[in-house]
This record gives structure tokens, C-alpha cells and sequence, in this order.
């Protein structure tokens, strides 16, 4: 053997070839298909992209002989492809400790800030260079660190808001800890991912108190103090008691706040879409009935407090889900763009201040996705929506005034987008199924466009499995549901080989995208190399399909969902190369949920399961994300009886392994303790592992861990 390789080399080194005829690409380790896509194996884009307000300059960070530098490309409009004029900005100097070139925002055209641990810096450019001085220095404890334009910031500390100008000042005074003002309420349900509102020209400030003191104490333990210390949250389960929450504007003149009269008899309703007008005489918000089927547009007085009126109303025979905050255009304060659901499908609609509905912007059997810019000369909005696939996402620009649609971008995939204050142009920051990660500037007019990166493939030197876009029919017999095959590597269609699905299938998340890497999850070609078909799949209940597609599943979740699954059950079980006896499923929090599911309701088809951070009984879930999809307990007990799993474990036929985090404070770690119970009760042997001191989601080096111990529990049932 060794006389041969001998020869080999000989031949190749003589024939000039610059490496061995026998190399093999690379095999994925644990770590890169865990971490890799986020680490060593990476995409290359751009850092820190933005548009300088009031020009047509961009902004990103790049090397400059080692240095970080800021790059700008200028865009002058001259004939019909403008100019593209690249230049360099000197970071400037900064006050006190800086690691690296920290990311800035604009404030205006000549201004900005950035925040350096608990220092915030502003920022004037001048001559091509940066010139930076400290504002202030926020206390050690603060947090939700909000800078406005006006140069106020706002910031929490403990349970209380506390506001910066010219000096600190205590806007709430609340004595309770379960009193909240400013910080995100209703468990970041209904798009809200904040408490702090500052008013257009920064002169007022509204911000969410959260009143918890009726809600029940849940335990979390912290288990890296001897002894171990008890943690008290409040967690609204659903049917019980939920927090109350009102909206208070604070106004810095006078130091005085009022509170807007939401309802004082009635508080046990939701919050959302809270937006100033653009002259901050008033304030939206849209109230959710505690039942989620019933959605008023309410304008408030913002001095006052007092209600002005409901602008209108929205309802559903199932529920209403505002995920979206009022959009004025510039120029255009008395009226405003509102998302709606009401045909089925996530689009847009002008009203005026009135509340009346002037026209629509979009329709079809499409979502819009998100708001990106405004072309107030062309009269024109740029969007993002699945107007070509649920799988992909592009960037477009619609009529304001007139019902119009055209695309902006160019190339498969999935499209994310930044535009300029004009409208003029748009950074699209796109890939695809063999696009790793292109970066393009683009006039929004469509006529040019100026490449700023491509990404080399990050994958090219690795052994990748062939995978199939799947689609199938879900078990209404009409619907179209998409999935993908992943098939081993070295694949021989005269073998058999063990399957993993893995899956989630749970509201507002879609797992199959037209996307780098095709595959969805470097694991998943992990699991390729190692002789497994990997098979996933987006149910109906799953994300960017619309209503009807989604709330197949009220009242009952998890049946739909399991119906649909099966039916690639049946897809796998048809391929000639599938060892229907050895099939895994694997799937974390509603994945989870799913994958326990399974292997009781449905226990003679996988041999094996992997669940983690599972809902085991949707009567322990959240009142928000439960009762939209559920109802009360109250008013479903069949439904709640049915989906919950405790009373089902003497079901399992396969090898079950729960996994959970012990600070889990989304899907509560009782869940998997006391389906362990019930286990103990009815004899049923089921392997469990804990992840010490964390929540919903183990992540970093540790995850790395996690994997290994799926894959590992994968191997020793499915493989021979």
C-alpha cells in the first residue's frame, strides 16, 4: 500500500499537479455545523450600513491597511446612471475606552451617537473626518437605552424610567417592583420589542406602565449560587389573571405626566401599535380585546389623556393580530398606511386621521413583509413582500395615489432591504440557493445598480449532500406545502438509509426558504455525511402563507400540524431508499411541543424523538401567544385536553429523550418536570437532560454540546 501511494505522488509531482487526485472536500465537524455559519464559515458582507439622512451617501465599515476605516459610496445624480464616488472617513478619536470602531446612528445630517458600554458619544463630521465628545455617562444599572433626536435619552433603572437632558431626571416613581414603566409588555407579543416612545421632535415622552401586582409568582431557580437562589417572575398562564398595562406621556417642560384613558373599568385588554402624530398632538393606539377577535383604533388626546375617538374597528370570527405600529408619510400628516389582515393576507391600507379608508395599496394572494422607504417625489412606498413565493422575498415599489407594483431587485432568493431618505435608493442584501451573499446597491427606479460585495461561497471546499425541493399536499387534499430532502452523501439508491424530520411547524416561523445554504441548517448536512436523510417541512399553522393557512389549527393546536407532518411521513415511506423502520424527529420549544406529539399520538412511525424546550400542556403557556391560538381554558376545555400530552405518556412505544433548559423562562421548566411525573406514575421509561442556567435556548460554545448530544442519541437508536 505504501509502495503504491509512493508511486502516486511521483506521477503528480511529476505531471505538475498542485495536489493529490485523491483529495477529498471536507467533512463538517460539530462546531461548524453548529456555530459555522456564524463564525468560520460566514458569509462576507459589509458592517454597520447605513444612509447619512439628507444625502446620497452610504455608509459601512470596512479595512483599510488594517484599520478599520468607514467607507462611503456617494451616489450623484448625474445623467442616467448616477456616479459612484468611493471615499474614506477617519474614525476620529473617542473618549475614553473604545474596542474597535464602534456603530453609530444618525441624529441628522451633520450628527450622530453611538453608545460605548454606558457612555453615550455624539458625533459631528466635518471635513471628511469624525469628531467625537461624550455626552454623558448613564448610571452603572441602566438599561432600554433610548437616544432621540433631539439629544434626550431615556433609560430604565430597576422598574422605573428615568430620562437625560442637560441632567437626569426621574420620570416614574413607582415603589412596587411589579410596577414596570418603560421596557416591553404583554411578553413581547403583537410586535412590541419596546416601552419608550419618543415623540417625532423628541419634546414628549410616552412609555408603557405595567401594573403585575395581580399576577401569580412563578420560581426560577439559579443554580450557580450555593445555596441556589429562587428567582420571582410574573408569568400570566393562560386563563389566569394577566398583568394591566396603560400608556403615559411624560412631558419635560412642566415635569408633568397623564395617562391615556384606555379604560379604566376595563384594563384586561392588550396595548399595541402605540405611534405619535407626526405634530405630537396626539397618540394611536390600537386596544385588543383579552379574546384577540377584536381590534379598536383609538386616538388620544396626547396633553390631555382624554380619547378622541375609534378611527375604527377590526374583527374576526377566530382572532385579530396587529403586529405593526401606524406609518405617516412625509408630507403626508394626515394619513397614514395601516397593515390588516382582513382579506387573508398581511397588506397595506391608507387611511386619514378621521378614520376613513381612502384606498389600498396592495393586494393578492401575497403578505407584505415589511415597510423599507418613501419616494415623496415619485409618490411611490418601497416594501418587501412574498409576492413571487412564500419561499422567497423581494423588494418592490407601489403607487401611493395610484395601485401600482414593480420590482426593484433582480436574482432568486431572499431580499432584505435599507433605502435612502429620498427614496432614490436601496441597499439589497440578498442570497439564494447558490448565491452565498450578494450586496447591491440599487436605484429604486430599477434602471442601474452598483455591486458592492459577493460573497465568495463559504461551503465551496466541504462535501455537500444533493438536496430536493419537495412539495406535497396537506391533508385537506388542496393545500401546497413545501419541504425539503436532504439526501447522504455518496448516495447509493440501492441502500436503505435511517431518516431524521426535523421540524417546528409553529406560528410565525417558516423554516423553508429559497436560501444559502438550500439546505436550511448546516446540521442538517452534518447528519448527510453521516449517513442519514434529513427530511423538513412547513405545515399549515407555519408563517408567510396567510390566514387561512395559519389558522387551520385554532382551537387545536398540534392536530392540523401532526396531519400535515404525516403526509411526508407517507412522501418518506414512498421513497424506495427510506428504512421506514428507522425513522427520528427532532424539533425545539413549538418543535418540541410537535415532536412529543408525535411520538404519543402517532407511535408506531419513529422509532426515536428529541424534544426540547417542549409546551407539554398549553394550559402552563402564556396568555398572549396561548388564547390567540387556543381560547381560554375555560371556553375550550376539549381542546386543551386534547393537545395536552401529560395524560398521554403511557402512549410511547419509542425512545424519547426531553431536553430542557433549568432557567427556562418562556416555556417554564414544570412542563418537562412533571411530564417526567407522569412517566414515573405509569411506568414509561423516557431519557431526560437538563441544561444548567439556561433559558428557552441554549446557545455559543454550549450549543455545540447539544448537538452532539442529539446526534448522538440519534445514532445509538437508528444506526445498525
Amino acid at each position: 500500500m505504501r509502495k503504491n501511494i509512493s508511486i502516486s505522488l511521483l506521477l503528480v509531482a511529476t505531471l505538475g499537479f498542485a495536489s493529490p487526485v485523491w483529495a477529498q472536500k471536507k467533512q463538517f465537524t460539530m462546531t461548524e455545523a453548529t456555530n459555522g455559519m456564524g463564525t468560520t464559515l460566514a458569509t462576507k458582507g459589509i458592517k454597520n450600513a447605513s444612509w447619512q439622512p439628507g444625502t446620497n451617501k452610504f455608509w459601512y465599515l470596512d479595512k483599510k491597511d488594517g484599520a478599520d476605516v468607514w467607507t462611503t459610496i456617494q451616489f450623484s445624480a448625474k445623467g442616467k446612471t448616477p456616479e459612484a464616488v468611493k471615499g474614506e472617513v477617519m474614525p476620529g478619536s473617542y473618549p475614553g475606552k473604545v474596542n474597535g470602531v464602534p456603530s453609530f446612528k444618525w441624529i441628522d445630517k451633520d450628527n450622530a451617537y453611538c453608545v460605548n458600554g454606558k457612555d453615550v458619544l455624539i458625533g459631528t463630521i466635518s471635513d471628511g473626518k469624525f469628531s467625537w465628545s461624550l455626552y454623558t455617562t448613564l448610571p452603572e444599572n441602566a438599561e432600554n437605552i433610548t437616544v432621540d433626536k433631539s439629544k434626550r435619552i431615556a433609560f430604565t433603572i430597576d422598574n422605573n424610567l428615568w430620562m437625560y437632558d442637560k441632567e437626569k431626571v426621574q420620570v416614574s416613581h413607582e415603589t412596587n417592583k411589579d410596577i414596570v414603566c418603560g421596557k416591553s409588555v404583554h411578553r413581547d407579543e403583537f410586535g412590541i420589542d419596546r416601552g419608550i416612545f419618543f415623540s417625532p421632535k423628541g419634546n414628549y415622552l410616552a412609555y408603557y406602565r405595567m401594573d403585575q401586582t395581580m399576577v401569580k409568582d412563578y420560581p426560577i431557580v439559579k443554580w450557580d449560587t450555593t445555596p441556589a437562589m429562587l428567582d420571582i417572575i410574573k408569568y400570566p398562564m393562560a386563563g389566569g389573571t394577566s398583568h394591566e398595562v396603560t400608556l403615559c406621556v411624560y412631558n419635560p417642560a412642566i415635569g408633568k405626566t397623564v395617562t391615556m384613558q384606555t379604560g379604566e373599568k376595563n384594563k384586561d385588554h392588550y396595548l399595541t401599535a402605540v405611534t405619535w402624530s407626526p405634530d405630537e398632538q396626539f397618540i394611536y393606539i390600537a386596544i385588543l380585546n383579552r379574546d384577540q377577535n377584536h381590534l379598536m383604533l383609538n386616538k388620544y388626546n396626547a396633553a390631555t389623556g382624554e380619547k378622541v375617538k375609534t378611527l375604527f374597528e377590526e374583527k374576526d370570527a377566530r382572532y385579530v393580530h396587529p403586529t405593526h405600529s401606524l406609518t405617516f408619510l412625509p408630507g403626508r400628516e394626515n394619513e397614514f398606511i395601516w397593515w390588516s389582515e382582513r382579506d387573508g393576507y398581511d397588506h397595506l391600507y391608507v387611511y386619514n386621521t378621521e378614520g376613513s379608508l381612502l384606498r389600498r395599496l396592495t393586494r393578492g394572494k401575497w403578505v407584505v413583509n415589511e415597510i423599507v422607504g418613501y419616494d415623496k417625489e415619485e409618490q411611490s412606498l418601497i416594501i418587501t413582500a412574498a409576492k413571487e413565493s412564500p419561499l422567497e422575498k423581494h423588494i418592490y415599489s407601489i403607487g401611493i395615489k395610484d395601485e401600482w407594483i414593480t420590482r426593484i431587485d433582480k436574482g432568486a432568493g431572499v431580499h432584505s432591504a435599507s433605502c435612502s431618505e429620498n427614496g432614490k435608493y436601496v441597499l439589497d442584501v440578498y442570497n439564494g440557493p447558490a448565491t452565498p451573499k450578494n450586496t447591491v446597491i440599487r436605484s429604486t427606479e430599477g434602471k442601474w445598480d452598483y455591486d458592492v460585495l459577493k460573497s465568495p461561497d463559504p461551503l465551496a471546499d466541504y462535501d455537500r449532500p444533493e438536496i430536493k425541493n419537495v412539495t406535497l399536499t396537506a391533508a385537506d387534499g388542496v393545500t401546497p406545502l413545501y419541504g425539503k430532502l436532504i439526501l447522504p452523501t455518496n448516495f447509493d439508491k440501492n441502500k436503505k438509509y435511517p431518516v431524521i424530520v426535523y421540524l417546528y411547524n409553529g406560528p410565525n416561523v417558516q423554516l423553508i426558504k429559497n436560501s444559502f445554504p438550500e439546505s436550511g441548517n448546516l446540521w442538517y448536512e452534518y447528519l448527510a455525511q453521516h449517513g442519514y436523510v434529513v427530511f423538513t417541512m412547513d405545515g399549515r399553522g407555519s408563517w408567510n402563507r396567510g390566514l387561512l393557512f395559519e389558522q387551520a389549527t385554532f382551537r387545536k393546536l398540534g392536530e392540523v400540524e401532526m396531519k400535515d407532518q404525516m403526509k411526508g411521513v407517507e412522501y418518506l415511506k414512498s421513497l424506495p431508499y427510506v428504512d421506514a423502520g428507522r425513522m427520528g424527529v427532532h424539533g425545539w420549544s413549538y418543535g418540541g411541543f410537535m415532536t412529543t406529539s408525535l411520538m404519543l399520538k402517532y407511535p408506531d412511525v419513529f422509532k426515536v424523538g428529541v424534544a426540547g424546550g417542549p409546551v407539554l400542556d398549553w394550559k402552563m403557556y402564556e396568555v398572549m401567544y396561548t388564547e390567540r391560538y387556543m381560547d381560554n381554558p375555560q371556553d375550550n376545555p376539549k381542546g386543551y385536553a386534547e393537545t395536552s400530552l401529560m395524560d398521554k405518556v403511557k402512549n410511547l412505544k419509542g425512545k424519547l429523550l426531553l431536553i430542557h433548559g433549568t432557567n427556562d423562562n418562556t416555556v417554564v421548566w414544570q412542563h418537562s418536570i412533571n411530564f417526567l411525573k407522569k412517566c414515573v406514575d405509569e411506568g414509561v421509561q423516557a431519557d431526560y437532560f437538563v441544561y444548567p442556567g439556561y433559558e428557552h435556548n441554549v446557545r455559543g460554545k454550549d450549543r455545540v454540546h447539544l448537538m452532539q448530544k442529539i446526534t448522538d442519541y440519534f445514532d445509538a437508536t437508528l444506526k445498525p
